[in-house]
């Protein structure tokens, strides 16, 4: 009960201070937070809009966002005022990370989540990069796993939708969302997991915990433990 907030302030300008580096954790949080409840078990109609809109303005904006981060100069951040653009992209983030809120509570998660969730508690990282080392590698064991099993999943169709987002083009399919999540994430910096310690020795241990994991249970397909393996492995 006492984690549950009465009242939400959504402030962009709350966020104009916030280090490049944590605005691209942050915000691939973000992104993850709305592709998990849009592809996953539980989506319905409610979540869906709340993603779509979300989606959208994370691919539009966070590159934007990471860009106009103030500079850190011997620890103390040289303060300005964000251009317009600068202004809208805050925004479009602020309000992306609100709607995947409302999403992941009203729907679910999944592998990505069902992964960063155990490793958080096993290492020291920002949650962010966890889930941004995982997500292209989670979309993609997710494509394969849904094309050998389910290739009648309507989570496929999703991933479409989610590729067409991202790229900004009709004609994109889910695949082209795999290499644009890769490339966002060399763009903005984001370390492999091996930057945080993470090895093959983790993995066991990593692959049990996430099994059984709450988030696991949304995700569009049951990845088998070797599956699990791949994407830590593809992360490090």
């Amino acid at each position: 009960l006492f984690m549950l907030p009465r009242v939400a302030l959504v402030d962009p300008k709350l966020t104009y201070l916030l280090p490049a580096a944590l605005t691209a954790t942050t915000g691939l949080d973000a992104l993850t937070q709305l592709i998990e409840p849009y592809v996953c078990k539980r989506a319905n109609p409610f979540t869906n809009g709340l993603c779509v809109e979300g989606i959208s303005r994370v691919a539009r904006s966070l590159r934007q966002a990471v860009r106009s981060a103030p500079s850190h100069v011997g620890g103390t951040v040289v303060d300005r005022e964000p251009t317009p653009e600068e202004a809208v992209a805050r925004e479009d983030m602020a309000i992306a990370s609100l709607f995947g809120g409302l999403a992941l509570a009203n729907a679910g998660l999944g592998a990505v989540h069902g992964l960063a969730g155990p490793l958080g508690g096993m290492i020291t990282a920002p949650h962010g990069a966890l889930c941004a080392a995982l997500l292209p590698p989670v979309v993609e064991a997710n494509l394969r796993a849904l094309r050998e099993r389910e290739p009648r999943s309507d989570a496929l169709l999703r991933y479409d939708r989610v590729a067409q987002l991202l790229v900004g083009s009709a004609d994109a399919v889910a695949d082209d969302a795999v290499g644009w999540l890769r490339a966002l994430i060399v763009d903005l910096d984001i370390p492999r997991l091996s930057f945080y310690g993470v090895g093959p020795e983790h993995i066991d241990e990593l692959t049990d915990k996430a099994e059984a994991a709450s988030s696991m249970k949304a995700n569009p397909i049951r990845l088998t433990p070797a599956e699990l393996r791949r994407i830590v492995e593809s992360a490090l």
